[in-house]
């Protein structure tokens, strides 16, 4: 199976740089890691202690962030190696402060596997939430080198629990413990007979408990909003935003949208400022109008990355995007921390959280636009009732964090 395998990744590279040629995010994933060796050769060197976290991609790598600083804060004299397999984490992270050296990961190639761990040579390997690479796992065993899954998360229609899973399975032999999220992961763990695991909860309950410590001051936001209620929307899709502009042309309500949308291609960006009948602009048009003129649009879209967590702290209700796809939801916990509640589509069994705060009340989700006009018209009226769901959704993230705390308690005695 293991030649099953390493065949199809050696063809997926193959193919991969085909389809390079013809998309930009691909090229970024290809080009990417053309340099990693040479990087790590140039960075890391043979005397140097080295600690690696590997992240799939931006949510993985927010979601292990807490548990990177701690790390790096006890052990103080050690490189630290982030590495991520996709563009949309890479791009985003490239330049964070919290890792010496920060790189895509090389295909999961035995060769590449040797490579990567003969340069970088780790003294513990941290893999965030999932991604089970068998050749870096088996070279990591090999090295008898002390690995563990931060955050990890099971389920049953997994490979690992189904009769042919059994090349999958082995895969989980090289963890020296699992850190999971929940009881449901652990006593799936449990039935293949992983007794090193426990449940630490989810670190990203840790990372947005922190963001109320930061400065979220926008001038351009501030400007904007000024006393007027304000709705953000964070990571919209177009059918999210389908329902939402429609929503936005025939409200009487007095209330200003700012829009985040998860794509922000130009041509989608202009389409969707053009379907807006009220007065709008982008985020990369405050230059040419000036911060101070922001006051008189009703409509806000940013048009940029890297800054909806602070605006978030300006909302008085929260829309976030992705319900109406597969597998759901945008991240809910940015905005909870700030005790704002939230409005999102149908699709979000598949997060704990999101079900948690739709079951506590926090968070009401919607499945068509009369839905949503409900929901938006209740929430815009009463103020009450705002600061109600919005305190639910605040104490919700204050009683969950600490999962970084456990897990380096854990690592630390060990």
């Amino acid at each position: 199976m293991l030649f099953l395998y390493n065949l199809l990744v050696h063809f997926s590279a193959f193919i991969l740089k085909i389809i390079a040629v013809f998309s930009p995010k691909i090229k970024l994933f290809v080009d990417g890691r053309q340099p990693v060796f040479e990087i790590l050769a140039t960075k890391i060197k043979a005397n140097d202690k080295t600690l690696w976290f590997h992240a799939a991609s931006l949510g993985e790598y927010e979601q292990g962030l807490p548990v990177i600083e701690k790390i790096k804060e006890q052990f103080p004299n050690h490189k630290i190696i982030i590495t991520f397999f996709s563009p949309s984490g890479y791009e985003v992270r490239k330049n964070n402060t919290v890792a010496d050296v920060t790189l895509y990961l090389p295909l999961d190639t035995k060769k590449n596997a040797q490579q990567f761990l003969k340069l970088v040579h780790p003294e513990m390997v941290f893999f965030i939430k999932y991604e089970y690479w068998p050749n870096y796992l088996n070279e990591l065993l090999i090295l008898e080198t002390p690995t563990y899954l931060i955050s990890g998360i099971f389920r049953e229609n997994q490979l690992f629990f189904k009769w042919y899973g059994g090349f999958y399975r082995k895969a989980l032999d090289t963890f020296t413990y699992f850190f999971v999220q929940n009881e449901s992961s652990k006593k799936l763990l449990l039935q293949l007979g992983k007794t090193n695991v426990s449940v630490s909860g989810d670190t990203r309950f840790d990372r947005v408990a922190t963001i109320l410590e930061k400065d979220n001051s926008l001038d351009f936001i501030e400007s904007f909003k000024k006393e007027t209620l304000t709705i953000i929307v964070g990571s919209s899709w177009p059918k999210d935003e389908k329902l939402l502009v429609e929503f936005i042309n025939q409200t009487s309500e007095k209330v200003k949208f700012v829009i985040a949308p998860h794509n922000i291609k130009s041509e989608q960006i202009q389409e969707l400022k053009n379907s807006i009948y009220k007065k709008t602009i982008l985020f990369s048009e405050v230059g040419i109008v000036g911060v101070s003129s922001l006051q008189d649009y009703d409509v806000f879209i940013i048009d940029t990355i890297g800054i909806l967590t602070k605006i978030y702290s300006y909302a008085d209700i929260a829309y976030v995007g992705g319900g109406f796809g597969n597998p759901g939801v945008h991240n809910i916990l940015e905005p909870a921390t700030f005790g704002v509640p939230i409005v999102i589509g149908p699709n979000f069994s598949h997060f704990a959280e999101a079900t948690a705060l739709v079951h506590n009340g926090g968070c009401v989700s919607i499945g068509n636009k009369n839905e949503l006009s409900d929901a938006f018209s209740n929430l815009i009226r009463n103020k009450d009732i705002r600061n109600e769901k919005g305190h639910i959704c605040s104490t919700f993230v204050q009683m969950n964090k600490g999962a970084a705390a456990i897990i380096l308690k854990q690592i630390l005695n060990k």
